[in-house]
């Protein structure tokens, strides 16, 4: 310090603190830097990882900054929630010593895995490091982290670095307090660490050539191809049965990213943050068209393993395009989970890559890369896996440990420890022995780097969901959760929003209390209380899930309902599937019925004659929302009927007019924004409740959930989008949790009053 006001440190009186540190602080890097910044302001003491986090002792004049400098200067992945300080007698000494751990119950967490970061690349490209070309560097700023991690405290012997011996230079490093790697648990070298199976110039040779080849990465196999490459991406998708579903494509810069799609401000920060997560951004039609066929956009990532850079070097002196570009996608034979492991790799993978790259450091548990998009200038997850997870959602407050299971499609589990809720990285659809197969790995390992056993279960109300068969098998007491009230309490859990909350879920199948199929619900959530005020008009769903597939009986389930079943043979003259459905609704036919959005937007696609059957889950509503540029609103094109909303107006508009492509898709979204603003304008004027939480996998299409957000704005009211987690399925266990805890907290109340009453 300087100056007149400047405080001398021999004027100050000796102070020792005890800090306890909680948060994000293991694998962080946070032991050196809180051993450099000690030394530098001459404090004795020490510094521990232990179960609760770090915990450290400083002693000396300047003792009483030091809180304040950690908050300022801490590690760029450090989170710290907060710092109990304890004042203690002064013990003297002269050193400040980085102690041994200390193990026991854990209440701290583990990092996310980190993109590399700068200064490890400039190693990998310096001859003069032994870094040099090697595709496992890592340091205290950046590398693997949660999925090496076996349990806590965060320790070289916890992870699966442990059976790989430190080499003298490595050793050196890691116990050297002015080295970047000063305690870094996964460091390693060539002459120590792990390896690849081939050499970078092999895999690079093999992508050139047009051939498919498997990398074992962070959180598991990817399959990489040339992404100009129509014949590659092609073969990719026969071998792998995934006939039209978007692929992602990787590059090694940001500079090299602009050169593919429109990125704004924020969607570059999210593709730049440490997790580097796949972006849904704007296409330039730079790769084939193979890579995303019938969406606007495609999802673009950065390389964030040393392995990527290596490869993306090795590529740009062979290939003659601005800038190499990779599809990478989940290595996995179609609706599995992706492989993590060297021999499942061998035994799962053989028939889809021409070459199978693996490496000896073992994943501990396998994460799917996060995919992530910009909603209403905010963060939006369509998949929270890598660089997120195990990263918790605040609640606000302490309660009970509860377990939920999630949904059956796009399953994640989450466990609440304190006044923190654990969602787990995307499981998947639990229709295979594998994914079930993962969901039990996933429980376990989350478990295990919590140290927790929960006290509650939660689960979703549906009868035949396999989340619900392992929920019940765990012995523990159970909570049955609606889909839809799921959706806005995981929400209302994210934003805090304690009392009364209005919610429209709005998805494509949720299993209702009456025990009908859900999908388009307007919903009141007071703590443990809830109620439906609303739904979206039934149709009926000819075809039970057929009708998920083949959007065309949506379509003629629409014309029926308005009965205008005359127009069918004018918009499909040629599908004899629909004279034949038209017949057996005429005639009577029951099937089950639905209110769900999601096959709203399918009847619409079918009507606008966009899509008649799906390749992929919502390939109809996303190739609607594609198209969608200008939306318009219709006049008259819905109706609100005591608390039903209906839009078979609108439907019937476009029919006669035969609208199509991007007019059909602008007037669609339009309304559809028009009739739900004015639904819940309508319950939150009547009951006096301004904040709207917008949940369901139908809030991931960004021209809805946008165009809703800022009508709703337009009325005064208050729309909360969710942001830490997927709006879709992948959020569901979190609203189970938090709503489970409601219920736990209002049974426990009211048998204290009913014992305080007696």
């Amino acid at each position: 310090m300087t100056g007149a006001s400047a405080i001398r440190l021999e004027d100050q009186p000796v102070l020792r603190l005890r800090l306890r540190v909680r948060g994000c602080v293991q694998g962080v890097g946070f032991r050196p830097f809180a051993y450099k910044l000690a030394r530098r302001m001459q404090l004795s003491g020490f510094v521990l990882n232990d179960n609760a986090g770090v915990l450290i002792e400083v002693e000396g004049a300047s003792a009483g900054h030091f809180v304040e400098a950690m908050y300022g200067e801490a590690p760029p992945l450090a989170r710290i929630d907060a710092v109990d300080i304890i004042e203690l007698p002064a013990a003297g000494g002269e050193r400040f010593e980085i102690l041994e751990s200390r193990s026991g119950q854990a209440t701290t967490r583990i990092g996310a895995d980190a993109a590399t970061c700068d200064e490890c690349q400039r190693e990998l490209t310096d001859p003069e490091s032994r870094f040099f070309g090697y595709p496992f560097v890592n340091c205290t700023h950046c590398g693997p982290r949660f999925t090496i991690t076996r349990a806590l405290p965060y320790d070289r012997a916890q992870t699966s670095m442990a059976s790989f011996a430190m080499c003298p230079a490595c050793s050196a490093d890691y116990r050297d307090p002015d080295n970047r790697r000063f305690h870094a648990e996964p460091v390693a070298c060539p002459d120590c660490g792990p390896r690849l199976s081939h050499p970078i110039d092999a895999i690079a040779k093999a992508l050139f050539r047009g051939e498919i080849v498997a990398v074992k990465g962070i959180g598991g196999f990817h399959l990489l191809c040339d992404a100009r490459n129509d014949g590659a991406i092609a073969i990719l998708r026969q071998r792998k049965a995934r006939d039209q579903k978007p692929f992602a494509v990787m590059v090694k810069t940001l500079e090299a990213a602009r050169l593919l799609a429109e990125i704004s401000a924020e969607e570059a920060g999210l593709l730049e943050s440490p997790a580097h997560p796949v972006v849904l951004c704007d296409t330039r039609n730079a790769v084939s068209r193979l890579v995303a066929p019938g969406l606007r956009r495609i999802g673009v990532m950065l390389a964030y393993a040393p392995a990527h850079h290596l490869l993306f070097d090795a590529l740009a002196v062979m290939m003659t395009e601005p800038v190499p570009a990779l599809v990478a996608t989940s290595a996995n034979p179609g609706g599995e989970p992706l492989s993590a492991d060297n021999d499942d790799a061998e035994r799962r993978l053989a028939g889809i890559a021409d070459l199978i790259v693996t490496h000896d450091r073992d994943i501990a548990v396998r994460a799917d890369d996060s995919v992530m998009q910009v909603i209403d200038g905010a963060p939006s997850f369509l998949r929270r896996a890598r660089g997120f997870v195990p990263e918790p959602v605040d609640l606000g407050e302490d309660g009970p440990s509860v377990i939920a299971l999630g949904a059956d499609l796009k399953n994640t589990i989450c466990i609440t420890r304190g006044s923190e809720a654990f969602l787990s990285q995307h499981v998947g659809g639990l229709d295979n022995a594998e994914a079930i197969r993962f969901q039990r790995e996933t429980i376990a390992h989350l478990s295990s780097i919590l140290d927790v056993r929960p006290d509650y279960a939660a689960c979703d109300l549906h009868p035949d969901f396999r989340s619900v068969r392992t929920a019940e098998a765990l012995g523990l007491p159970l909570v049955r959760v609606q889909h839809h009230l799921a959706h806005i309490a995981a929400v209302a859990a994210e934003h805090h929003l304690s009392g009364p909350v209005i919610g429209l879920a709005l998805d494509g199948h949720g299993y209702g209390v009456d025990g009908g199929i859900w999908g388009g619900e307007l919903l009141m959530v007071d703590g443990h209380t809830w109620k439906r005020s609303g739904s979206l008009k039934d149709l009926a769903l000819p075809g039970g899930d057929k009708a998920a597939r083949e959007p065309w009986r949506m379509g003629v389930a629409a014309l029926h309902a308005a009965d205008r079943s005359d127009l069918a043979p004018l918009l499909w003259p040629k599908h004899q599937g629909v004279a034949r459905l038209t017949t057996m609704l005429d005639r009577g036919m029951q099937p089950p019925r639905t209110s769900s959005l999601g096959r709203l937007f399918d009847a619409a696609a079918a009507i606008s004659g966009l899509r008649l059957e799906q390749a992929y889950e919502g390939q109809a509503a996303m190739e609607l929302e594609a198209l969608a540029d200008a939306p318009q609103t219709l006049a008259g094109g819905f109706r609100i009927d005591d608390g039903i909303l209906d839009f078979r107006d609108l439907l019937i508009h476009m029919a006669e007019n035969r609208l199509a492509g991007c007019d059909a898709a602008n007037l669609f979204h339009g309304t559809l924004v028009a009739g739900l603003a004015a639904w819940a304008s309508a319950l939150a004027e009547a009951s006096g409740i301004d904040r709207i939480a917008l949940g369901g996998g139908c809030m991931m299409n960004r021209v809805l959930a946008g165009g809703l957000a800022q009508a709703l704005r337009a009325q005064g009211l208050k729309p909360v989008l969710p942001s830490k987690v997927p709006a879709n399925d992948g959020g569901i266990a979190l609203g189970q949790a938090a709503y489970a805890r409601q219920i736990i907290r209002y049974n426990a109340a009211e048998v204290e009053e009913n014992l305080t009453c007696a």
